[in-house]
C-alpha cells in the first residue's frame, strides 16, 4: 500500500516518516488565494477557518490524485492533502512571509491562546477503480508564554523559521520554547494530525499499519 503526500512541507514529511511511512511527495498545483477568493465572491461571504482549511486540503489532494492517476495508473494507495491556519480572536493568520508581519504577530500572541485549524483530505486510488475520498478538520489550541521579550521575538524572527508557517510559529523546533501548552493532537500543530489521517484512512478501508515502511518492512 503506497502513500503520496500532496505537499512539499518538510514538517508534514517529517511527521509521516516519524509515523513509519515513507511517502512519495508531489506539490499540488493550486492557487490557494484564488480558490478561496472565488468561493467567497460566489457565495458572498467569508469562509470560516474550518471551511477554509478543508477546502484547500481537498483541492490539493484532488489535484495531486488526478495527476498521479494519469502519470502512474498502477498506483495503489492513498493521497494525503492538508492545509493549516491559525486563528486568534476570530482573525485568520496565515503565513506572515515578512519579518515585520511575523514580529507583529508574536507581539500580539504572547500571553494568549489561539486555535490551529488543520484540514485533511485522503483520496483512495486503485487501478480500475474510481477514486474515493474522506476528509475532516482537526483543531488544537496553542497557549504562548506571556514573558516572551521583544529581544527573543526579534531573535526568533531573524532565524527565518516563522516566516513560512501558519501563525508564524512552530512547536517542534525553535518556536517550541515559547509555547506553554497545546490542547489537542500535538501533531496538528506541526502540520497534520496523524490520528485524523489514520481515521480517514480507516474510513476508506485502509489499515494504518499496512502503510508502514521501515528498514525491516516492505
Amino acid at each position: 500500500m503506497r502513500v503520496c503526500l500532496a505537499s512539499t512541507s518538510p514538517a508534514r514529511l517529517m511527521l509521516m516518516r516519524q509515523a513509519g511511512i515513507e511517502p512519495l511527495t508531489m506539490a499540488p498545483q493550486v492557487d490557494e488565494e484564488e480558490v478561496i477568493a472565488a468561493i467567497e465572491v460566489h457565495e458572498g461571504r467569508t469562509l470560516s477557518p474550518e471551511e477554509h482549511v478543508l477546502t484547500l486540503a481537498r483541492r490539493k489532494a484532488a489535484d495531486v490524485a488526478a495527476r498521479l492517476a494519469d502519470e502512474q495508473p498502477d498506483f495503489d494507495g492513498i493521497v494525503v492533502g492538508g492545509d493549516s491556519m491559525f486563528e486568534l480572536d476570530g482573525e485568520i493568520l496565515g503565513k506572515p512571509y515578512t519579518p515585520e508581519v511575523a514580529t507583529a504577530r508574536w507581539r500580539a500572541m504572547r500571553g494568549r491562546t489561539g486555535v490551529l485549524h488543520s484540514g485533511h483530505s485522503v483520496f483512495r486510488l486503485a487501478p480500475g477503480t474510481a477514486p474515493s475520498e474522506a476528509h475532516a478538520v482537526a483543531a488544537a489550541s496553542v497557549s504562548f508564554a506571556a514573558d516572551v521579550t521583544d529581544a527573543e521575538i526579534a531573535a526568533y524572527v531573524a532565524t527565518g523559521e516563522p516566516l513560512q508557517v501558519a501563525g508564524a510559529f512552530t512547536v517542534d523546533s525553535l518556536g517550541g520554547a515559547f509555547i506553554e501548552r497545546v490542547e489537542g493532537d500535538p501533531s496538528t500543530v506541526v502540520g497534520m494530525s496523524l490520528s485524523t489521517v489514520r481515521a480517514l484512512a480507516r474510513e476508506l478501508d485502509i489499515v494504518w499499519t499496512d502503510l508502514w515502511r521501515t528498514s525491516t518492512t516492505s
